[in-house]
């Protein structure tokens, strides 16, 4: 007799177990086409930040040209595929003829991709997961702009592979001083200096500017391993 107290149902679970097997195969297949599509792309940023931030704020306009401005470096742009700072980033890549990437992911109320991606450049996904490989597989550097739990989790995800070395080294860099300093500071006072629980060397990841020129050499500069100057 099956518990009571437990989450399924014997009828529940085995149901459970046929999905799950089907669902590999989905996986797969969202690999398969992320792989096959994104190999051919090149080199790219992955630019992360809000969906909700709107064209007339000033981080929109700031993605805006910051993604320009890493076009006519040579770099794709990637994105998560939305609104906001994802839409921002995509556009300006459309506006100088660049490559503009997007990686949307299915969401109950949201989220449709934004007018600005590369149609034979944008992927649909069901599985955050997946979408998060594409993201950190393919881009080159990492680009945080302010939002919320999404960009923040995808955030920590990417300091944790390179802390780790589960990935190569590669510039993670925080654009919006104002907003950003509340968590760097946070993460020196707390985190690192009265909990231990990091190394001094472990913020060095955390440049924060709001200055697009240096976030360029930057990026430009990190196969010579250069201190950020900022």
């Amino acid at each position: 007799m099956a518990n009571e107290n437990a989450r399924y149902t014997d009828k529940q679970w085995s149901k459970l177990e046929g999905e799950s097997s089907w669902r590999i195969f989905r996986i797969m297949g969202e690999f398969v086409n992320g792989f096959e599509t994104m190999n051919k792309i090149g080199p790219c940023v992955s630019i992360y930040g809000s969906a909700r931030t709107k064209p007339d704020h000033k981080y929109y306009q700031m993605t805006v040209d910051l993604a320009k401005a890493l076009v006519e470096e040579g770099y794709g742009i990637i994105t998560g595929g939305g609104p906001g700072i994802m839409e921002a980033a995509n556009r300006g890549a459309r506006e100088v003829n660049g490559k503009s990437v997007g990686l949307n992911i299915t969401l109950p109320h949201e989220q449709s991709h934004n007018g600005y991606i590369d149609i034979d450049k944008l992927l649909n996904h069901n599985y955050f997961f997946v979408r998060k490989v594409m993201f950190v597989k393919y881009g080159q550097a990492f680009i945080f702009m302010p939002g919320g739990f999404g960009t923040l989790d995808e955030l920590f995800e990417c300091l944790t592979l390179i802390q780790t070395k589960k990935i190569e080294p590669a510039p993670i860099i925080l654009m919006g001083t104002e907003f950003w300093k509340g968590l760097i500071d946070w993460c020196r006072e707390t985190v690192l200096e009265s909990e231990h629980n990091i190394n001094p060397d472990d913020l060095k990841m955390l440049p924060v500017t709001d200055d697009i020129k240096e976030v360029v050499k930057y990026i430009n500069d990190f196969e010579l391993r250069l201190e950020p100057n900022f």
